[in-house]
């Protein structure tokens, strides 16, 4: 089954086929008006903690022990989670919006795999 989520800067230029478009960090992108960057809904409590944000700094050589802890806490965060499995089952198309930079060590990357995994033991329990 082709994913209903993807993941896309918030600096690429939003597209009719990003589908509902959901802020996935916990702050406001820098230099990005709201208007220009066309989010339907900010989840910023399912980006990971302000301190393990800040430990991770975007560093690399922490993205297992990171992706690991971000993991744990997505498992812990009931309510922001069931949040946002509801907006992926009540749209056709849903894109996590994020703004690092770097795009093979973002917590965006961990949230889309976690949803998948999350939403698939969903659908087996049904």
């Amino acid at each position: 089954m082709k994913s209903r989520v993807n993941i896309k800067r918030v600096y690429e230029p939003a597209q009719k086929k990003d589908g509902y478009r959901v802020l996935v960090d916990r702050l406001w992108p820098r230099g990005v008006k709201k208007e220009d960057a066309r989010i339907d809904e900010w989840m910023k409590y399912i980006a990971p903690s302000p301190g393990l944000r800040k430990w991770f700094g975007h560093q690399p050589e922490r993205w297992g022990p990171f992706s690991r802890a971000y993991r744990a806490e997505l498992k812990e965060a009931v309510e922001p989670v069931q949040k946002l499995a509801d907006c992926i089952r009540q749209h056709s198309k849903v894109t996590l919006i994020y703004a690092a930079r770097d795009e093979q060590h973002t917590h965006a990357l961990v949230l889309h795999r976690f949803m998948e995994k999350y939403l698939e033991n969903q659908n087996d329990m049904k």
